[in-house]
């Protein structure tokens, strides 16, 4: 039986907020298998602001999209057709599917794929139990250790990772702040169990802050940086950690990249570290992340949100969403 496959090519470098324009949606027929390869019928997409940067035409920890490639994504697909032993027809795999109906892959190397388990909803798995959840778990535990008592503050702690971050250090015992946009997003921060929320976009938050964060910061879980990442500097206590995990203040656009902070000498005053940090490094060991997530969630002791868009044909609007403040929760697209 033929298959067609839709998907988004790379059409021009986009400026900005994306647009259908800057991408071409393509159909393909897809050839028959070759031997160690798989073919996934893809059920949802994963969303995430690094998907921007990627498509600019710089340097980072994965290159960048090629004018005329798939657009590259995360997503969960099942495994329609196998010449792989290592897959089975049915199994529900997670890894870089792209911005498509099909995946056919070798499925090994960059592109090899990662069986789940059914254990939850697919959209909850790319969530709390996929790589946003395993982001903040292993940058908040691992990288910042932080221990009962102490003051944590979450940027964008109503996105899918800042979120389970800002949870975490619930359940580890401390006093934390969270920042996020809008009084919707606060209140649902308020309901995760989060101590103090700063509405950015209806308050000041260079004001705001010092003002909650009366005893300091211990640890900053970083999402946003830019002039936000200068003022928490000036907040930090002695030993503190700043965990850098995004910058949206930039909107990951080459264009508008904001400058760094002009007081990094707070770090050497108070003795503190600044680490970025890529969930990348911590797959091959995400086991242990994703088990006592899981054991959180079943307690209630963490809660969860997705925003589920659908259809192929609205894969560019959807990426836009994260960077608009519209979406709530893990942006996610059901195909």
């Amino acid at each position: 039986m033929e298959i067609k496959n839709k998907k988004w090519i790379l059409k021009e470098r986009p400026q900005g907020l994306v647009k259908d324009s800057d991408f071409e949606l393509v159909t393909e027929s897809l050839p028959k298998l070759e031997e160690g390869e798989i073919l996934l019928e893809n059920l949802y997409l994963s969303f995430d602001p690094t998907q921007r940067m990627w498509l600019n035409d710089l340097p980072g920890y994965l290159p960048p999209v090629q004018i005329g490639e798939l657009v590259r994504s995360g997503g969960m697909g099942r495994v329609l057709e196998s010449k792989n032993p290592d897959y089975q027809i049915g199994d529900l795999t997670f890894g870089f599917v792209g911005w498509q109906t099909y995946c056919l892959t070798k499925a090994e190397g960059n592109d090899r794929f990662r069986v789940v388990p059914e254990l939850l909803p697919i959209p909850t798995m790319l969530n709390v139990l996929g790589t946003t959840g395993i982001t903040a778990y292993y940058g908040l535990v691992e990288l910042g250790k932080p221990q009962p008592g102490e003051t944590v503050l979450v940027s964008g702690a109503a996105g899918a990772t800042g979120s389970v971050a800002a949870q975490i250090a619930k359940i580890k015992d401390c006093h934390v702040i969270g920042i996020a946009g809008g009084k919707e997003k606060c209140n649902w921060l308020k309901k995760c169990g989060v101590d103090e929320v700063i509405d950015y976009k209806n308050t000041n938050v260079h004001e705001e802050l010092p003002k909650i964060a009366k005893n300091g910061i211990d640890i900053y879980f970083d999402n946003v940086g830019g002039e936000l990442l200068e003022t928490v500097l000036y907040l930090i206590n002695l030993n503190a950690r700043v965990l850098l995990c995004g910058g949206i203040s930039s909107g990951y656009d080459s264009r508008n990249l904001p400058s760094g902070p002009s007081n990094l000498f707070a770090l050497i005053i108070q003795r503190a570290t600044m680490q970025g940090f890529l969930v990348l490094d911590y797959l091959p060991k995400s086991q242990k992340a994703m088990e006592e997530i899981a054991t959180w969630i079943m307690e209630n002791k963490i809660l969860h949100r997705e925003d589920i868009q659908e259809g192929i044909e609205n894969c560019p609007q959807t990426l836009n969403r994260l960077f608009t403040g519209e979406n709530k929760g893990k942006q996610i697209l059901k195909i």
